[in-house]
């Protein structure tokens, strides 16, 4: 098996299994329970969302631990129900706007979508949804933040990097201009919050994350992603954000997350965090090889591959890439036959036959599109398998380009060389 889908899903480490096994069985209380053994427990449990939250420069008071990223998202979108409290009883009661990139994760904008219908209807300030454009590499264009961005705007999401491009935004920036809009409103008298989330599962393994860096009030990171178990997430909050919880019960995360906590889970979260930390410098150096072998073998291609991305700003891991004029779903198939397994986007999108919202956002055309597959590369390769991966996918272009008569493929790699 030649595994070339790692943003979709990675294999739990050794380590973070080995880590949670005792959690299963020996140590199995229930962590609210009053006695010695689930005391210690609790310990432990707190402990090991200590660790997660140190990876991205946070305390474990500073995380609620979710069922995965999509929950943590939709989490930290309850923040907004503050905002339009706040909203309604001053005099700031004109419309407010949620900021979102366009090519955000379908959680992210499923979600914001909701809340804006739900507020024509709840009898609160009613909220717009704004697209934040992005080039062509999918790099935020921050002349149209600026633009949109204004005294009215109460909530921002961008991705740290994005699940299907791997391109990286420049956070930083973001926060500053952010900051600049909540010194405005405070000399002019204005007392409606401004919240910057961001979507980080896709770079926890690959980039050194700090939240004070970062300057972000919500961050979202997910266990699936770096070799920790499905189905565990965790959102930072910065300190004054006041959120609503999705679940209501017991009061587990400090009243934000009901129900008995998820010991094992959290247990493969922190030791997968902890891992990944650890070898950050070395995964990187070693994906950009990587990346490059196989990018080599793809440029023997019959039709010219299209590399999709930002150069400069851009996941180690990923390798986007298009071959315009293919029906890259057939190629998936042929390559299937021989155990290499990728994806033509996120998998989410993908299992729905949906066309990709990231690129069409960055200009595609529908050939493009068509001809798109997701490389991303993990734990599981070699520099020998993503040579033989690189040679079985060419493989399969040129049968895919031999059966389609190779004229309108050849067309369309000619326009884009």
């Amino acid at each position: 098996m030649i595994y070339l889908d790692h943003a979709a899903a990675t294999p739990v480490s050794k380590k973070a299994l080995a880590k949670m096994l005792p959690y299963f069985s020996d140590e199995f209380f229930n962590p609210s329970s009053p006695y010695l053994p689930a005391a210690h427990l609790r310990q432990n449990y707190e402990f090991a969302k200590g660790q997660i939250a140190h990876t991205i420069g946070a305390k474990g008071n500073d995380i609620v631990i979710t069922a995965g990223a999509t929950e943590s998202i939709n989490l930290a979108f309850t923040a907004l129900e503050n905002v339009l409290y706040l909203s309604e009883k001053s005099d700031e009661k004109s419309f407010k706007n949620i900021l979102i990139l366009e090519t955000e994760h379908s959680s992210v904008r499923a979600t914001a979508r909701a809340l804006v219908e739900n507020s024509a209807n709840g009898g609160k300030s009613p909220l717009e949804l704004r697209e934040i454009k992005v080039d062509k590499t999918g790099l935020i264009d921050l002349k149209d933040f600026r633009k949109k961005l204004d005294q009215n705007t109460v909530f921002v999401s961008v991705s740290l990097a994005n699940n299907e491009l791997g391109t990286i935004q420049p956070l930083a920036e973001i926060s500053e201009i952010i900051e600049q809009e909540r010194t405005k409103r405070l000399e002019s008298g204005k007392i409606t919050p401004i919240y910057l989330h961001s979507d980080a599962s896709q770079a926890l393994n690959l980039m050194d994350i700090s939240v004070s860096r970062l300057g972000v009030d919500l961050l979202t990171i997910n266990s699936a992603k770096i070799g920790g178990p499905k189905g565990v997430g965790a959102l930072y909050v910065a300190h004054g954000v006041k959120l609503k919880p999705l679940i209501n019960g017991g009061g587990q995360e400090a009243g934000l997350r009901s129900g008995t906590e998820n010991v094992p889970g959290v247990m493969g979260f922190a030791a997968a965090a902890e891992e990944t930390k650890e070898h950050l410098s070395g995964s990187r150096k070693k994906y950009e090889k990587l990346r490059q072998i196989l990018k080599s073998e793809l440029e023997k291609s019959p039709v010219e591959p299209l590399f999709l991305g930002n150069k400069k700003h851009q996941l180690a891991n990923f390798l986007p890439v298009s071959f315009p004029g293919l029906d890259a779903e057939r190629i998936i198939y042929k390559l299937e036959e021989n155990q290499v397994y990728l994806s033509t986007g996120a998998a989410c999108a993908a299992n729905k036959g949906a066309k990709s919202h990231v690129l069409t956002a960055i200009g595609l055309t529908d050939a493009e599109i068509a001809g798109s597959l997701r490389i991303s590369l993990g734990v599981l390769n070699t520099e020998e398998n993503a040579k033989k991966a690189g040679q079985l996918i060419v493989q399969a272009v040129s049968e895919e380009f031999a059966r389609v008569g190779g004229d309108q493929a050849q067309k369309q790699g000619s326009k884009n060389a």
